[in-house]
């Protein structure tokens, strides 16, 4: 995993076999405008389009990402997810874009709402078969890009300013799901990564030792004390 400040990227979060059945179902899936599941300013900068949830390819489509994404310890042990959306599969096209816009805070209906803490996008296509098309996030003054491999992932928070620039050759195909924490501050998140990863190196060189075992034990009060449930 790389990290950025808060923005995680995870390589192969996707295997092969299941990346290729994706692309596969991507070619027959049916599309609809991408701007009906933004808000009202939002839909003003978002031109893509999405494949119709519900359809026989989607529902197969979204299985297999959920899987992963639930199979994926770093993603899993940096997020904490409590509670996670439909997977969202977004096409942009040469010319589409999706303008600066801050997600929605809280996504679904009463009875299944998820605050949107993390918004992760999983690349489905290869980044030398489309132009254009970097995931931009603004964060602390300074933005970054993202054009990551094919089946690879980004975490980030979904209270930033972000956009997907505009595609100027080829496709972009990504599958997009947002996530509510178990620890809502990402201050706090980072830190419990910080002493996840000291855990793990204390371990690597010392094994079962006094240090890592004050690690361990300071890593799980924090969680208990920050944890919602």
């Amino acid at each position: 995993m790389r990290v950025t400040a808060l923005i995680y990227c995870v390589p192969a979060v996707l295997g092969p076999d299941e990346l290729a059945a994706i692309q596969s179902r991507l070619e027959s899936a049916s599309f609809i405008d991408g701007a009906g599941t933004a808000g009202w300013s939002a839909r003003e900068v978002k031109r893509n389009l999405q494949v119709t949830p519900g359809a026989p390819a989607y529902e197969q489509m979204a299985r297999v990402v959920r899987e992963a994404f639930m199979r994926s310890g770093e993603l899993q042990t940096a997020l904490l997810p409590a509670a996670a959306t439909s997977v969202l599969f977004n096409r942009y096209g040469q010319g589409m874009e999706y303008g600066p816009h801050v997600d929605t805070p809280v996504m679904g209906s009463m009875s299944n709402a998820v605050r949107s803490d993390i918004a992760i996008t999983i690349f489905l296509s290869a980044p030398r078969s489309y132009d254009g098309g970097e995931l931009t996030v603004f964060m602390n003054g300074i933005s970054s890009q993202f054009k990551l491999e094919a089946g690879a992932a980004i975490a980030y928070p979904a209270n930033t300013l972000h956009h997907v620039t505009p595609v100027t050759r080829g496709v972009r195909d990504a599958a997009i799901i947002w996530v509510q924490s178990q620890i809502r501050d990402p201050a706090k998140r980072e830190l419990l990564w910080d002493m996840e990863n000291a855990k793990r190196l204390t371990f690597s060189r010392e094994g079962k030792s006094p240090a890592f075992d004050l690690i361990s034990k300071s890593r799980a009060n924090l969680v208990r004390m920050w944890a919602e449930t």
